[in-house]
Formats: structure tokens, sequence, C-alpha cells
């Protein structure tokens, strides 16, 4: 019997350097919970090379099972003491085969990278000449005419006027003869037309880390093509390795650069990067068209003939777009990469790489591409039994809970009423009496809506005769309480059927198309409603919004809350999802094993409480790396006390205390005379910044300040935060004597994802802790949530002097924008810094107990700040030495 268990190894020999023994452990334990199918928390501080890890892990790991797969189906089983002969051939058949597939396959990638080769040494002929694009024949925006038939609604079930004398049983065999018929590159995913391997999905929050990961990939010394192949093309370069050796053998390969062979460690991954057709898109006559990019590329799919897109392939011809597929594959790219091959190829990378997700092995997608199933569904991503990597996961909860957030203004309501007014009128007679109906009924509820909204703000704003009192502008309720008060009419219309129809129809996506194309006809030449309609190009169209509100109210009573407002004088409707493990164990349940990875996901507890609690205990694991540093490379220090002796506690209430606001400057001061090179110090907010700078202005401390070391503040634009950091960045490299000192906000520009290293950040310093706005009505109605759900499972009774799951929630989010801040320090191995955390609310064991684990240990609280300020100029002195 062939045991076909994967033992975790014990070294990773696709690691490129030697690594630490927490590398080693991380890899090892990613290694057995993604074979073991769990759900794993990892905390790896930035430095100790966490994304290495997780690719040489998880791919080591896929590599391993793609032999297991070979094994399974070319092994048989050896219960008996002779195998059956019968057997024995069948098996050698099948392995043939399934070489010989495996040969054909690695042979068109081939093909694939000598075609892209070719086409950039032709490129690079033309001696910086701009490539010259393909004729577009498509007609210009305003001279264009359009069959209005193309904006009618899809036909779903029982709504077809032609098929409705058919049989459900036929009309099952259309839509399969239609599915098989359907080109690559059609709208909807086609996930039927290509057998799918093993893969893994790493998912970002930004396009610009993903390029980084590409770029760690190419370290690897990893090979996941089959043994035979690896075999075959090492031939004749060194002695043919063995089976266990061919992901680190060294062997000859064609550099797509210089289109010369060069020795190399050998890393060879199919992999497709995902994004949206506003970052793929190539066909720049459609950009600069005015209306949504989105509903203008569904549009073209439809055409024919010269106002089809020239670059997607005819319907009935494949074989560009496969062979595009394969250049994809063949060779790594990122977005930026994409978009220059599609240029090159003629052929469009949207499609392209939609095409190319069946046979990756590593999928590289930003946040929304995964953790939306509308998404998801669009590009035909299948999660079932594959690998899912969420790496920057403290991000994860804010952006689910953002993701399934819909903000509706009135303006929106109206207009989307307006335009299916219009839309009924021109088509009332070419529709079916299904759809009208379904029409109308949506026709209702936004007209009920309307009238709401108009009554509610006229409450609001009309002042009493007798107490001359307001309602509150804001107002927070349930979407049945909303329904309850929109009367009987909508109370008794079944919200799920309009969603289905909504979505099925695609009549949002007909109406807004409709619409655009009308008012690019009325705009004609005229310059003025050409750039009205240039500016509604980067607004999702209204109809859009209204269905994703109408699906927003569909959910589970108590997991959401709406909120009515006044804005700009304005009534505002927002859906507010209040449970972010609803859509995500949508991802959990059908992925084989999903890995959580962040520099500091520190407190812990808040990932599992808000992301795991239907997940079974079993299933879910932990990791937390220390930091490859040696102890003696960082200082932590919490501040308790001013130079005054005063106590530094930076509560809301305080924050105007000007003895308090004078002791910090005093303290910086004081440290700008110890620390060397630059001095990043982040408080809570703007609005704390510019307050404590005014004060030491006036006090002139702030110009002692500038004395010691040349002064940067964040900006609140982002247009200016790279001038500001090349500032800062130049001034501490240029050596001069004191350095500088950066002021920066906890949880904006520059308190995530930017590296300072070392002479960069010898200190960051923490001012206070940045407990958000509980005037908030979003904020109070999430705490009040997880009350509720904590009662309800069972933990209601809490022991003394422990807190409720609201007031867990509100600390939790502080410190995990605290540990954020932190992390922006000690960025490698030779780095060192001191921290400094400047509250004595620090000092509590409840707040040390949610920082890294890598800094509570060796944490030193200091009751004074002549202790403190002693045991910095110890630590540099040393660090100088």
């Amino acid at each position: 019997m062939v045991d076909l268990a994967l033992p975790t190894p014990e070294s990773f020999p696709a690691f490129p350097f030697l690594p630490y023994e927490i590398q080693l452990e991380l890899m090892r334990h990613l290694y057995e919970k993604i074979e073991g199918r769990h759900v794993t928390i990892v905390e790896s501080p930035t430095g100790t090379g966490k994304t290495l890890s997780l690719l040489c892990a998880s791919l080591t790991w896929l590599r391993d099972e793609q032999d297991r797969v070979r094994r399974s189906r070319t092994t048989a089983d050896n219960g008996n003491p002779e195998t059956d002969w019968v057997l024995a051939q069948t098996l050698e058949r099948k392995r043939r085969e399934l070489e010989a597939e495996e040969r054909d396959y690695a042979e068109r990638l081939a093909q694939a990278r000598r075609k892209e080769a070719a086409i950039r040494q032709a490129a690079r002929a033309r001696i910086r000449k701009k490539l010259r694009p393909i004729t577009d024949s498509t007609r210009p925006a305003t001279e264009l005419s359009f069959d209005e038939d193309q904006f009618l609604p899809d036909d779903v079930e029982g709504t077809g006027s032609a098929d409705n004398n058919l049989s459900s049983e036929v009309r099952v065999l259309m839509a399969r003869l239609d599915k098989t018929r359907k080109p690559a590159f059609a709208d909807s995913a086609d996930t039927g037309r290509e057998p799918s391997c093993t893969k893994i999905y790493y998912t970002s929050r930004t396009h610009s880390q993903l390029s980084q990961v590409l770029h760690e990939l190419e370290k690897l010394k990893i090979n996941l093509s089959p043994a035979s192949i690896v075999a075959v093309h090492a031939q004749g370069t060194t002695s043919q390795p063995s089976c266990s050796e061919t992901d680190v053998t060294a062997k000859r390969r064609i550099s797509l650069v210089d289109d010369e062979e060069v020795d190399d460690l050998t890393m060879d991954v199919r992999v497709v990067s995902l994004g949206s057709r506003k970052q793929l898109c190539i066909n720049e006559k459609l950009k600069s068209r005015p209306g949504d990019l989105d509903e203008s590329c569904r549009l073209l799919l439809s055409e024919k003939g010269d106002r089809r897109c020239p670059h997607l392939p005819p319907m009935d011809d494949e074989v560009r777009m496969l062979d595009f597929k394969d250049q994809i594959l063949a060779t790594p790219k990122d977005i930026e990469s994409l978009v220059v091959a599609g240029i090159e190829s003629h052929t469009c990378p949207y499609f392209g790489s939609r095409k190319a997700i069946s046979q990756a092995q590593l999928v590289l997608l930003p946040y929304n591409l995964l953790l939306q199933k509308t998404a998801r569904e669009a590009l035909g991503i299948d999660l079932t039994n594959q690998v899912v990597i969420i790496d920057e996961a403290h991000n994860l909860i804010s952006t689910l809970l953002s993701l399934s957030t819909t903000t509706m203004t009135f303006r929106i309501l109206s207009t989307s009423l307006n335009q299916l007014n219009v839309y009924l009128t021109q088509f009332k007679n070419r529709l079916t009496t299904q759809h009208s109906l379904h029409l109308k009924r949506l026709v209702g509820l936004l007209e009920t809506l309307v009238k709401y909204a108009e009554h509610w703000k006229a409450e609001r704003t009309m002042t009493t005769s007798e107490s001359s009192s307001k309602l509150p502008t804001a107002e927070v309720i349930t979407s049945g309480e909303l329904l309850r008060r929109l009367g009987r009419k909508v109370e008794g219309i079944n919200l799920l059927e309009v969603e289905q129809y909504l979505r099925s129809s695609k009549i949002a996506r007909k109406i807004s198309g409709y619409c655009i194309k009308t008012m690019e006809q009325a705009a004609g030449e005229d310059s003025k409603k050409l750039a009205k309609l240039s500016r509604l190009s980067v607004i999702t169209p209204p109809l859009h919004v209204v269905e994703n509100f109408i699906v927003a109210l569909t959910t589970a009573n108590d997991d959401g809350r709406l909120t009515f407002s006044l804005v700009d004088n304005q009534v505002e409707l927002k859906y507010q999802h209040l449970n972010p493990e609803t859509h995500f164990q949508e991802v959990v349940q059908a992925a084989r094993a999903v890995v959580l990875a962040g520099g500091t996901m520190s407190p812990i507890s808040d990932v599992t409480n808000q992301l795991f609690m239907s997940t079974p205990s079993e299933r879910l694991f932990t990791f937390s790396c220390g930091h490859i540093i040696p102890p003696s490379n960082l200082q932590t220090l919490v501040l308790k006390k001013g130079p005054r002796g005063s106590d530094l506690e930076f509560k809301y209430d305080k924050r105007n205390d000007s003895g308090q606001i004078s002791e910090l400057g005093q303290a910086l001061l004081n440290f700008a005379n110890v620390i060397p090179g630059g001095m990043v110090v982040f408080v809570p907010s703007y609005s704390f910044l510019h307050l404590v700078v005014e004060h030491w202005q006036g006090s002139g401390l702030f110009d002692k300040l500038k004395a010691k070391k040349k002064v940067f503040m964040e900006p609140q634009e982002n247009s200016e935060v790279d001038a500001v950091l090349r500032d800062y960045a130049a001034e501490v490299k240029a050596g001069r004597k004191g350095g500088s000192l950066l002021f920066a906000v906890v949880g904006a520009k520059l308190s995530e994802g930017l590296n300072f290293t070392d002479e960069l950040a010898r200190a960051v310093i923490i001012v206070g802790l940045p407990f958000a706005n509980l005037g908030s009505a979003e904020l109070r109605e999430r705490m009040n949530y997880v009350n509720r759900l904590e009662q309800k499972r069972g933990k209601g009774t809490k022991e003394p002097g422990t807190k409720d799951a609201g007031t867990e929630l509100y600390e939790n989010m502080c410190m995990n924008a605290v540990n954020q801040s932190i992390g922006r320090a000690i960025r490698h191995r030779g780095d060192w810094a001191a921290l400094i955390l400047v509250d004595a609310r620090y000092a509590s064991a409840r707040i040390r107990g949610k920082l890294p684990k890598w800094i509570g240990k060796d944490m030193t609280v200091a009751e004074t700040f002549g202790e403190a300020v002693k045991g910095l100029g110890r630590f540099y002195r040393e660090k100088r030495s």
C-alpha cells in the first residue's frame, strides 16, 4: 500500500540562503498546516524574511502535492504479493501518456518564452521608437449609432418568450451547449473549458506589494515542472539530477532580457497576476471615452467587425488568446509587465490573465478580487481544496468591513429612479411580461424609499414652533425596521427575489449602458457636455449602487445596520455590515488551507474572535516568530513621567493640558540630545499634532527642537508624502550633526508599508494610545454587536475586573494601530533602534500583553525620566562602540 501522506521536511533546499532557525520553524509550521488542511495565523516581524518563507514553504508543499498526485495515478496498490500484469501495463501506459502531456505543455511554454524574447528583441531594434498600435477602426463615441436591443435585460428562468414552450430538460441542454460555445474572453467566467490544477492564491492589499512578492519569488530555487521535464532540460548542462534534487539543480535557461543562454539557479513556477479592467485595458480609444470603462468594455464584447475591440480575437478564434495565455504563464509578470506583454502581442491582458488562471500554480491578486464572492465568480475562481495565503493580514478585518459597506446618497437614489423610468418608457413594448413586473416592482421600491428619505429630512430640518428643537441628524436602524417604515406595500416585497432578478438579468448594467450611450449621442461635439461625461466615468453608475444597497438589505437582520444621516444637507443612507466573519467564512470553508500572515498580527485574539468563531478549534492554529535581531539591538522603554516628574497619560480629556504638552516637548528635546540619526515620533491624530506644535511654537520649545534636529511633519495631502519622505531621508543620510526628527500620525500614511531602515529610525516614539472616537455611531454599533454575540454564545457573565467584548474590540483596534507603527523600525538582522512608549498606560499588563511578543518580553518600565534617559544613553553608547 502506497503511503500518500506528506511528511513535514526538516530542510527547505529551495530557500535561497542559509535560513535562520526561526525561518525553518515558520516554514515547517506552514507546510504542516497546509498538508493538514488547517487555518493558521502567522506573525512574523519585518526583516525575518516573511514573504520568502511563505512562498518557499507553500510552493515546496505544492511540488510535493503534484508528485503525490502523479504517484496516485501511476502506482498500483501492492496489497497482493504479485501485481496483476494487466494492471502493471495499464499503469505504465498511463505514466507514458502523462509524461507526453507534460512534455507537450512544457514545449508550449518554451515556445511562448522564445516568442516573447523575439518580440522584445524586435522592440529593441526599433531604437526606442514608440510601439505602433493596432489600428482601432472603432468610431468615435460621438458618432456611434447603436442597437437598442443590446440593452434589453438578459432572460432569467421563466422570463424568456421564445423558450416558453420548451421543457426544462431541453432548456438545460441548450444552456450547456451555449456554454461550450462561449469564447475564452466572454464576460462571465468559463471554468469548464480547461482542467484546473492545485494552486496557491496569494493576496495582499496593493499591486505594489504583489510586485514585491514576485521579486522574492525570483530568488527561490524551486522548479514545479515534473521530474521528467526537468531531467530533459538538464541534459547537456549538468549530470542528470535525482527527483529529490530537481528544485535546486543549476541548469541553463533562456533569458528574456537578452535572449542568451545563461547559467542560473532556475525558479520555474507558472504565475498569473490578476487586476481590473482599469489597470489592464490597452485600448487607448476606449479608455479615453466618457462613461464607465467596465460597461464600455462589456458592450464591445458583443460587437462585430470594425466595432469590435482590436485587442480581442474574433468570436470563433481562440488560438491567439490561448497563445497569449501560454505567454503569460511562461514567465512571471506583474501588472505592469502584463500590460507591456499585451501591447507587444496586441492581445487583451485582462482576458488573457483570466484565461491563465486554470493552469497557473501561483495566482497573485489584490484583496477585493479574492474576498468578494461576485469578483471570484466573475473571474471563475474556485477556491475548493486550494491554498489561500493572505499577506499583510492586519488589514483583513477592516477590508472585509469596508467591502461590505454601501453608501447611497439621495442624489444617487433619485437619479436611479429617473433612469429606471426613462428605460421603462423606452423599452416598454419590447419587455416580456415578467421583466415588466420585476421592473415596476423595483420602481415602486425606489419611489417609496425616495419619499421616506424626503420625509426623514423634513423632520430634521423643520424646527418646532414650541421648543425650536431638532431631531438628531443621524439615526441607526435595522434593515427590517426600514422595511416596516416603508409600509405594507414594500414590506410584502421579497428582497431576495429582487436581488436574484438584478443579478441574473444584469438590468443595472443594461440601464447604465443605455443611459451612457444616449448621453454620448446627446453630447455630440459639445466640449462642456463631453467634459461632464468624462467626470462621470470615474463614478460608479447609480443603479449599481442601488443594486449593492438592495443586496446588503438581504443579509441577516442582526448582522448589519442602516445609518440615515444629513451630509451637506443631503440625506445619505449607509449600510454597515458588522460581522467580518460572514463573507470570509465562504473562503475558509472552501479552501484546503488558509494562512493569515503579517509582520504584526497582535493582538491575535482579536483576529480569532472576529474571523474564526465558527471555525472548529482543532482546525485553527497560531504561530508567532521571534525577531532575527539579537536582544541587544532593541531597547524598549515605557515612559511614565516627564522631566519635571509629571505623570504622562494622554487620555482624550487631558490632551489639551498645557502642562502635559510642555512635558512632552521637553522629553523629546532631551531625547534628541541622545538619539543619533533619524527619530520618528508617532502621535494619535493630526489635530493633536497641530495642537502640540502650536503650543511649542508659542513657548519657544519648537525652535529648540529644530536647533537639535531638522524637523519634518507628515502632510495630510497624499500628493505631498513622497516629497517629505525624500527630504527626510536625504537629511538623515547627509550625516549632519543631530540628524532629523519626523512627526507622523498613527494609522495615517507613514504608519504602514514604509521602511525606516538603519539611520532613518534609530528611535521610534509612540505618544499616547490612539483610541477611536466613541462618538461615532458606526463604532458604537459594532461594539454593541459584539456584546450581543458574546451574550448569545453564553459568555455574558464576566469575572470581576474583566471587560466586555465591545470594550475589548475598542482596545484591540487601538493596539493594532500602535503595533503597525512600531513595525516601521528594525528592518533587517543588523538593524538596531530604541522603541519608546510615552504613556503610563503602556505599563499595565493588559496593554503590554497586546504588543508583539518580540517586544513585550524585554520591555523596561522607567519609573522616572532620568532612569529612561540613562538607559537610552547606555544603549546608544554600546551601539556606537
